[in-house]
């Protein structure tokens, strides 16, 4: 355990409204997101990525190889999403147009680290689930693939796809919807990876 710094007054010692002599941070009560706001932000997020999503479908109309050429720049997208977004501006798009931001459990700025380990699981389940597609088109020839529509095309890739990539999807659907459901039974309303990355989302102070 490190020492606390002697001039600098612990946090329970500053009144909301209060100025730590040290830092200058002004103490203010933490005024936590709810479920719905958070839930809504989700949402606004995915609208966010959509144009992300029908430009991967126009390509993958182009090429079988498509799904190649995207695993790196995909996973790249959700680092910068999920990680760079949150470090830089405290939330990703949907969570700053609701006035919330991610902070760490004592109101600071979330840090890289933090930021990572929110992303963490997810990050790994959608690697895994664009590993499997990817297996699964690369096991298809051009002539079966562009013979397919899209739904139909989606159907196959998912049946030749490994084994596990079932295993991945449903453990992909479990992790999302119980991250959900994890905020409801706490006050804070924190999911489980607010609460592997010490983290908490409130809202937004008003600006001046």
């Amino acid at each position: 355990m490190q020492p606390r710094n002697p001039y600098e007054p612990p946090r329970a010692a500053l009144g909301e409204g209060e100025s730590n002599p040290v830092t200058g941070r002004t103490h203010e009560a933490l005024h936590y997101a709810g479920f719905w706001r958070r839930f809504c932000a989700y949402w606004i997020d995915a609208t966010v990525l959509l144009p992300i999503t029908g430009i991967a479908y126009l390509f993958g109309e182009k090429s079988r190889l498509f799904y190649l050429y995207w695993f790196i720049p995909g996973l790249l997208l959700g680092l910068f999403f999920h990680v760079y977004l949150v470090r830089r501006y405290g939330g990703t798009p949907g969570k700053l147009a609701l006035k919330t931001r991610i902070a760490l459990l004592d109101g600071s700025p979330v840090t890289t680290k933090a930021a990572t380990l929110r992303y963490a699981v997810l990050f790994v389940l959608h690697a895994l689930s664009s590993v499997g597609l990817l297996m699964s088109t690369l096991a298809m020839t051009d002539e079966l693939y562009f013979s397919l529509g899209y739904i139909a095309r989606l159907q196959k890739m998912v049946e030749l796809a490994p084994r596990w990539y079932f295993t991945v999807s449903v453990l992909a659907q479990v992790w999302v919807w119980g991250e959900f459901v994890t905020m409801l039974f706490n006050k804070r309303r924190r999911s489980v990876h607010d609460y592997m990355a010490g983290t908490v989302v409130v809202r937004s102070a008003p600006s001046v």
